[in-house]
């Protein structure tokens, strides 16, 4: 599957070609091909997101995130639906990020 992006894509492009390809690879294991179940979520997160998830302590933290995920409640996340996980992330990284730069004096 190849995205309508020019043999020079730029590094935007080149994320959004890869936000697609990770959520194409996990989804429709199990059930639409289309949409992440809990388990193909799981699965994603586990091997995609692995420091995100090695500091949490909570073992219902997949079900919450599955829960908050799914504005449908079709009990599976769709492309949509992972985007807005990946940008709440992004924006929590990037506060980060900034607070620490304000601790340096930048």
């Amino acid at each position: 599957m190849a995205l309508p992006f020019t043999a020079m894509s730029t590094p935007l492009e080149d994320a959004m070609d890869t936000l697609i390809r990770i959520f194409h690879h996990y989804s429709g294991k199990e059930g639409d091909r289309y949409k992440l179940s809990k388990g193909e979520l799981k699965e994603l997160l586990t091997s995609e997101l692995t420091d995100f998830l090695s500091g949490q302590k909570d073992s219902l933290l997949v079900d919450k995130i599955m829960k908050d995920l799914d504005s449908n409640k079709d009990n599976e996340v769709d492309f949509n639906e992972f985007v807005i996980l990946v940008a709440a992330l992004t924006v929590a990284c990037n506060d980060f990020v900034e607070e620490q730069l304000k601790k340096e004096g930048f």
